[in-house]
């Protein structure tokens, strides 16, 4: 039998245009699987390098230091956590490469962008612990004395801050719930949280959500591909406001910007979220930046557009406002 007349392989999860999976398992990533090596940006000065955090799972970042005008000043410290529905993409392509030196370069901090496992090879909650663990590891490096030279040298640990896009800003949201958490907590408080297009949904449809039922369908798919061990569409973790979760009053961090965009299929969840943030009892400062007429992620490949630019430079505010003396 030629190539031609084999019969084509089934698929059995296919969210386009980032993965499909097929019945004999395998994985076909659609999106961001190239690989730029780190390097010094020419445009912006910023540099790059990349780390292993824990090699027997193979937790990686790749960490940005802007260009230093004062080798003396501490900088504000982020930890970014890319997206791609927690099954696709890395801090290593060209994507996430390139924004993360632009809003390095505009908001003049440190960045470690961190590489954890994916779906489905790696479903829930590997992307949470591996991100948790990452965390963790840049917090070692609060006294100055941690295997990163960068980070001992140029971070500031007064003003750490989580953040990321789409299902990065999921995680970002998740981990500082644990960071509030007495039982877990952090040696090192967060200052705050931006979330870019969060990933956040539930199974009873919000807003604009009910009036296109098979969008609705096809996002209700999402969470049980990705956690099979858990698909209810309102684990807590996927739907922040679902009535059996932790709440959000014992949110771990001080402040909170929250970006949606008006076409995008989640940006009702995004509005919910900070909503309930602002009744929850949770005692700091949260925001909101909607951008019109554009749909989810969609300054990751237009950077140069004015609503990328002004989405980057609302971020780089947040990220070196005076700290709040709320407490």
């Amino acid at each position: 039998m030629d190539s031609s007349s084999k019969p084509d392989p089934e698929v059995v999860f296919d969210f386009s245009p980032l993965i499909r999976v097929y019945k004999d398992g395998h994985v076909e990533r659609l999106i961001d699987t190239d690989f730029v090596p780190p390097s010094t940006d020419p445009k912006t000065g910023v540099s790059a390098k990349d780390i292993t955090i824990i090699p027997e799972s193979n937790v990686s970042a790749r960490i940005f230091l802007p260009k230093l005008t004062n080798p003396n000043k501490k900088l504000p410290l982020l930890v970014y956590f890319h997206g791609g529905a927690f099954c696709v993409s890395t801090p290593f392509a060209a994507t996430y490469n390139s924004l993360l030196n632009a809003l390095v370069a505009e908001a003049n901090v440190v960045a470690v962008s961190v590489d954890y496992r994916l779906a489905p090879e790696h479903p829930i909650p590997a992307a949470y612990e591996d991100s948790w663990a990452a965390l963790q590891w840049v917090l070692s490096h609060c006294n100055s004395e941690g295997p990163e030279p960068w980070l001992n040298e140029h971070a500031d640990f007064e003003r750490v801050f989580l953040g990321g896009v789409s299902s990065g800003a999921n995680i970002a949201h998740n981990l500082a719930i644990v960071a509030g958490d007495p039982e877990y907590g952090l040696n090192v408080p967060l200052l705050g949280i931006a979330l870019v297009h969060p990933l956040f949904w539930g199974s009873e449809p919000i807003g604009s959500e009910a009036l296109d039922p098979d969008r609705k369908a096809v996002m209700d798919k999402l969470w049980p591909f990705l956690c099979p061990s858990d698909p209810d569409n309102d684990d807590p973790r996927i739907n922040p406001v679902a009535g059996d979760g932790p709440g959000l009053s014992g949110l771990g961090c001080k402040r909170v910007l929250v970006c949606v965009a008006e076409k995008d299929e989640v940006r009702d969840r995004g509005w919910l979220y900070y909503e309930a943030l602002g009744r929850s009892g949770w005692l700091g400062v949260v925001e909101i930046m909607e951008t019109e007429g554009k749909g989810h992620g969609f300054h990751l490949h237009d950077l140069e557009s004015k609503e990328a630019k002004d989405l980057i430079s609302r971020l780089a505010a947040f990220y070196n406002r005076d700290i709040p003396y709320l407490f």
